[in-house]
């Protein structure tokens, strides 16, 4: 593949739209209802086609079919141009035709997106040129002026995925890939305790057959320091795939020794990605865990922290 990059034109570069490109983004227009939505969706649909092919030949792995913007009820119901960059997060490529000065964002994608990539389609549907960049927007429109050169992205892209390297890779587990410290639970806690302990949806731990339930779990030792006085706890992940696009997760948080009860006032929160508290369960004095659960797609970040006193500890998760 081809490219020019022409920096008089603030860093933009220019790219072929190859017929395949151009076939799909027909294909995509002809199943819409009326013409003013088929022609958006052309537009859009070769704006995440140039953007998958500059990200492909930079060696940056996307997918695309993954994207609501190649999910037809998605792209009916919706005004979406969203490109998976795979194990990062969904990058939003926005369309303009030639000339135009100022890019629509939609209001829906601006909490949900790694950043903005600018897409100018020429009028014969044969080459695009990449404008710029945004990491975020705040309004309905953006001047092009006002975009950042296309290098920018890519150093986000990097320090993306450095951050997610560090996360638990949720997904891999449903390959038996599992990280450093995450161990079958059992083996996590005091043996001198015969009695079954704790259930989760899919029943008692000692019950799951992996293999043949679809149910992923792991554990972790958590360590508190002094105010646990130098005893761990447990936290407990459970996964079970509802789809390829739902993942229903599970969260315990134990003593190491099941027959103790956790300290009261001990927090079990889940965090978004800008780091707010989403969800968050306390132990009371007689608790012997405490739990959370939530579903989430594949891609989404999220961590959890547990907290005692002064004392907490935070563990980053990929699905």
């Amino acid at each position: 593949m081809t490219y020019i990059i022409n920096e008089k034109e603030d860093f933009s570069i220019f790219l072929p739209i190859a017929e395949p490109g151009r076939i799909i983004a027909k294909q995509f227009a002809g199943e819409q209802p009326t013409p003013e939505k088929a022609e958006r969706v052309m537009f859009n649909t070769l704006a995440v086609w140039i953007a998958n092919d500059y990200l492909q030949m930079l060696g940056i792995p996307t997918n695309i079919s993954n994207s609501d913007s190649w999910n037809p009820v998605a792209r009916l119901c919706a005004d979406v141009a969203d490109l998976e960059v795979t194990g990062i997060g969904k990058l939003e490529c926005r369309p303009l035709k030639t000339s135009q000065t100022l890019c629509s964002i939609p209001a829906e994608t601006w909490g949900d997106r790694i950043g903005y990539i600018v897409v100018e389609i020429d009028d014969s549907l044969r080459q695009a040129r990449l404008l710029g960049f945004t990491p975020i927007v705040a309004t309905e429109q953006i001047p092009v002026s006002q975009l950042q050169p296309l290098e920018n992205l890519i150093d986000r892209l990097h320090d993306l995925r450095q951050a997610a390297t560090a996360r638990v890779n949720l997904s891999q587990w449903f390959d038996r890939v599992f990280e450093t410290g995450w161990e079958v639970v059992e083996t996590l806690f005091a043996t001198n305790r015969l009695d079954p302990v704790f259930t989760f949806r899919g029943g008692d731990v000692s019950d799951i057959d992996e293999s043949e339930s679809g149910v992923i779990q792991r554990g972790k030792a958590i360590d508190l320091g002094m105010q646990l006085a130098g005893e761990n706890i447990v936290l407990i992940v459970e996964l079970e795939a509802e789809s390829a696009q739902k993942t229903n997760i599970c969260l315990q948080v134990h003593a190491s020794d099941r027959a103790n009860y956790l300290p009261a006032g001990l927090k079990l929160s889940i965090l978004d990605d800008s780091g707010a508290t989403f969800m968050e369960a306390q132990a009371r004095s007689a608790d012997n865990y405490v739990q959370l659960q939530f579903s989430g797609k594949p891609g989404e970040h999220f961590s959890v922290s547990i907290a005692l006193d002064d004392a907490s500890v935070v563990e980053d998760f990929v699905i």
